[in-house]
């Protein structure tokens, strides 16, 4: 009985330690890599979402555009707004549950938000209506977002088998899409409907 209590500790506390990489590729309807895609991976328990990604949690306004297009924060987290124009900008959203409005502020001034509500963010400049970036809001831990040739690697994923969420708001109508994963396999693929050849954004 002893060993079966030792060998049950032990198991329990491996499948804790194991963590797993896995790769996806995201590509569009013409077999392209989609560059700025998110990958999702699901929630674990007991796991909190970090205060920050890899990347900074910041969408800077510069050649009257957002950069980055399209931004991942974790939720609860404050995102930077710098302004790196010579022209103010007025930034908002109407997204719901992450409404906002930052006024009018010029060159080299910031303004700084959190978001409280896990979701998509869709972000615009009153003054230059062609400026919109993203933000998604997550409360996972397991976020990525796929590079120039639209691979995605989620780092510390503990299931060898489940799904992920992919989304990009140029294909698929906007919509987040679950494809299954399995560790066992190099690389899942995810195809989205659509041509990133077809946006101005990737």
């Amino acid at each position: 009985m002893r060993n079966l209590i030792l060998f049950l500790v032990f198991a329990t506390i491996s499948k804790g330690a194991f963590a797993l990489e896995i790769n996806v590729k995201v590509i569009d309807s013409a077999g392209a890599p989609v560059v700025n895609a998110v990958v999702l991976g699901p929630a674990s328990p007991g796991v909190s979402p970090p205060t920050q990604f890899a990347w900074p949690n910041m969408m800077e306004q510069k050649d009257i555009a957002f950069s980055p297009y399209i931004l991942v924060v974790p939720v609860g987290s404050e995102v930077r707004f710098p302004n790196r124009d010579r022209v103010r900008h007025h930034v908002y959203s109407f997204s719901k549950g992450n409404r906002f409005e930052l006024k009018l502020y010029g060159q080299d001034e910031t303004r700084h938000l959190a978001f409280k509500t896990p979701g998509i963010v869709a972000v615009g400049c009153n003054i230059h209506d062609e400026m919109i970036g993203y933000i998604r809001v997550v409360d996972t831990p397991y976020a990525a977002i796929t590079d120039a040739e639209g691979v995605a690697r989620l780092t510390g994923m503990k299931d060898t088998n489940g799904k992920v969420t992919v989304w990009h708001p140029d294909l698929a109508g906007g919509k987040d899409i679950v494809v299954p994963y399995d560790s066992s396999q190099a690389e899942t693929v995810a195809k989205l409907d659509g041509k990133t050849a077809e946006h101005a954004h990737h």
